[in-house]
Parts: structure tokens; sequence; C-alpha cells
């Protein structure tokens, strides 16, 4: 039996990096992982999808926008498998690398399936070769979650499919029902769109990526119908079916029954944690009616000594929170120095085109939770860089308490926003008020320009406004 001071169940962005800081503070640290190094982020989610999405903007351009860039072309070609091979070989280097710094920290790792048979002790079955024992003084489990399959439809993986056969797909449908508008959604949108796909997003609630503030909905509605993609709001599926040519989605809408016909339906409803068969009633773990494992701000579960960090709680499934937590979970295990999350207020992202990124309250939760709100808002059409790249829809808008200026949120649209949001999360984190920010010099021309003229806004001076 080999003893540990930790076991990490799990291998993505939160357990390979909570594993890691184990093994920087000192603690003897084994890792395992029943698929992969590097887990759905780096293998098959935010990294390939990212260098897909890269081909797809230059693909944009040259299709859709070569004229004005002073391109022309006899016959263009786009080889979407070489874009597919290329975001494959960015997902593979980076796996090498978790391999290194697993080597590099002098942690174990075991490729098995991991199940609990006592607070500290894991039995471990690898796909080749003998069952074997861990025992750990700290076990922290980050097995992540998986797709939320929508109730009455079957993934065959091959006309109706999830974001995994979605990325590793190597050529192109002819058109595509995506059943979702959250980031999974709109990011494949602007994939597929981009190569000539006929694209049909279809959202039960009011407004593509309904977790952010409204009108960061509203802009990219308007962005993808100039594109020519179908969006189709406060619209429920009711059934999916497969045919000979390929699928068949019938939608309740606003205006009544409608079908939509495609080669492809991608199903990006959403995600369920992997917490079943972990052995997580038999040890006592306390996990919610959704199935996520309870844990407190240290990151600890209702069983001493066990810890849960990532999607698998339901925190925020987001890989940057994840890692955030592993930290926080190694620190507190090694009894040094760390610090608490507020959830709220974590920065969040979606690579779209254009791309969003926010953090904190949407204008109408600020409004609820009783705060008197300033808005400043600054769109990227008046920003010169914005207008340079040729890449200017969008916009920053920044929420703010009236009487003190505290910065309560942000919603950024447009090029680039995701780089531009840790200034915002910074100042909110060290207690800087918009005037701050607005007095702060940025260089020119930047986008981030358009985060100072926001704050301006806000403080009633915006110059360029």
């Amino acid at each position: 039996m080999k003893e540990y001071d930790v076991v990490v169940i799990g291998a993505g962005p939160g357990g390979y990096v909570a594993a890691i800081r184990c093994a920087q503070l000192g603690l003897k640290t084994a890792i395992v992982e029943k698929r992969f190094l590097g887990g759905v982020c780096l293998n098959i989610g935010c990294i390939p999808s990212k260098a897909l999405l890269k081909n797809a903007d230059i693909a944009h351009t040259l299709r859709e926008r070569g004229k004005e860039f002073g391109f022309s072309f006899d016959n263009l070609k786009l080889d979407f498998s070489a874009a597919h091979s290329r975001s494959r070989k960015v997902s593979e280097r980076l796996v090498r690398g978790i391999q290194f710094l697993m080597k590099k920290n002098k942690i174990d790792v075991h490729m098995a399936v991991a199940r609990l048979t006592a607070k500290d002790t894991i039995k471990i079955t690898p796909d080749e070769g003998d069952q074997e024992t861990l025992k750990a003084k700290n076990i922290i489990i980050a097995t992540g979650a998986q797709t939320f399959a929508l109730p009455g439809v079957e993934l065959d993986g091959e006309k109706v499919i999830d974001y995994e056969t979605a990325i590793l797909r190597d050529e192109l449908p002819t058109s595509v029902a995506i059943i979702g508008g959250g980031a999974i959604g709109v990011e494949f949108a602007t994939i597929w769109n981009a190569y000539g796909v006929d694209v049909t997003i279809i959202e039960m609630l009011d407004h593509l990526l309904p977790l952010e503030d409204e009108s960061i909905g509203s802009e990219i509605e308007k962005a993808y119908q100039k594109r020519g993609i179908n969006v189709m709001t406060q619209s429920r599926v009711l059934d999916v079916k497969t045919t000979k040519k390929g699928t068949q989605v019938t939608v309740e809408t606003k205006d009544g029954e409608q079908t939509v016909t495609a080669d492809l339906t991608l199903v990006a409803i959403g995600f369920t944690p992997n917490s079943k068969g972990l052995g997580l009633e038999e040890v006592g773990v306390a996990t919610s009616d959704r199935g996520n494992i309870e844990i407190d701000e240290r990151m600890a579960t209702s069983v001493a000594g066990i810890w849960a960090v990532g999607d698998v709680t339901g925190k925020l499934l987001l890989a940057h929170v994840a890692s955030a937590m592993g930290v926080i979970a190694a620190e507190n295990i090694a009894g040094v120095e760390t610090v608490t999350l507020d959830y709220d207020m974590l920065p969040r992202a979606t690579y779209c085109h254009p791309q969003t990124a926010s953090f904190g309250y949407s204008e109408a939760q600020a409004k609820e939770k009783g705060y008197d709100v300033t808005v400043g808002e600054f769109p990227f059409q008046a920003n010169g860089k914005a207008l340079g790249l040729g890449d200017y829809q969008g916009f920053v808008k920044i929420i703010s308490d009236t009487k003190y200026g505290e910065i309560l949120g942000a919603h950024l649209i447009g090029p680039d926003v995701s780089e531009l949001l840790p200034e915002l999360t910074l100042a909110q984190r060290f207690e800087l008020t918009t005037r701050e920010i607005a007095r702060n010099v940025h260089a020119h021309p930047t986008l981030s320009e358009a985060i100072m003229e926001a704050a301006e806004s806000a403080e009633g001076e915006a110059i360029h406004k």
C-alpha cells in the first residue's frame, strides 16, 4: 500500500494545479486520473477550441472582409482539417507540459479509476494491471463535470452530438442546429459560421449568453444576425429526430411550433457533476440534490481530510476558478496563509466573436441588491485601436455604486476583451473606484482606453463620448 500526504482525484485544471501546489509546499503527493492529464480543458475544451477560434477569425476575414483589407483571391480554399490538426497539436503540446510538471514536482501519476473505500483510503483500478490501494492523509476530489443530456434526446455521436464529438470532428457539416446559447453554443457557432456553415442557435431563455448582463446578450445577437447566424431565443426544444439526411429539431417558439432541419445537431445545454461512483455516500461526503459536492470556503467537505475543487462543486464552472480553488485547498491542507474566493467577483469570458468578458453583478442584479447604481459605458467604435483593427462592435460597461464609486461589476463585449478584464477585477479586489481607474493613464492607442473612458463616463467626465 502506497502512502501519501495528499492524493488528488482528477487531473484537470483544478486537480493538477492542486497537486503541484501541494508538492511545492512539501507534501508527498499523487494524482489519479482515469482518462487524460489536463482534463477536459486542455484536451477537448478551452484550449483546442481557442485554436479553432483563431482559425475561424482568419477564415471569416478572408471570406467576408478581404476586399475591406485589400485582399483578393481567384480561388480561396479553406481547409478545416488543417485547422483541426493545429488545434490537436496545441492541445498535445500543453498536455506534454503537464506530464513534465508532474515529473518536475515529483508527483506520482496513476492513470486509473478511483473510488474511496474510507476517508483516507482509495482503491484505484487501471485499464490494465492490478488494482491498488492508496492511503492518504488528505484527499482532494477534482473530478469535474460532464455534458448534461437533454431529456428524451439520444446523443448518437454522429448526427446528434455533444461538445467533445464536435471538437474532435475534422470535417464541417453543411448545416447545424445548436441547442443552447451559452458559452459552448456561441463559440461553436462562431467557428462553423466562419467556414460558411448554415448555423441556427436555439436558446430557451430571452437572450444568448443568458447568465450575462442583458445588454451583452442583445449585442451578441446583433452581431450574429449580421453574420447570417439564425438566432432563436425564447424557444424550447420539443423533440430531436435523426433522418437519412441529418436531423430534425421541433421547437416551440413564441410564434408557434417550428422545425429546424440540419445535417448535425449539437446539444450544449449545460453540465452535471462527476460525483457518482466515487464512494462519496459510503464515506459520508455531503452532496447537493444535483450531485455537487458541498464545500466550505476552505474547500473542505463534510468529512475531515476530504476536500473538493472545481466543477464537481458546482460553484463556477470555469477552468481558472478550478485552479484557484485547487491552490486554496492545497494551502489550507499545508496550514499556510491563503485567501478566500468571492465567486460573484471572479472573471468570466466567452471567446465567440465579438468576445465577451465580465465579472460581478449585472445592472439588474446590482439594483436588486439595493445599490444606487451608476453605469459608465463606452463604445469600441469610438476607440482608435479598435477602428484600426477593423473590429469595433461592442462596448465596455462598468457598474458602480453611486455613493462611493465602488465597482460592482463590469461587462465587456468587443475585441480581445478577456485580456482587458484583469484591470477591473484587480481594481475591485483592492477597492479602487471608477475615479481611480479614470485617472490611471492608459497608453494610446490601446483597447484598454475603453476601460478608462467607461470609468470616466461613470464619473460624468467622458472625453470622447
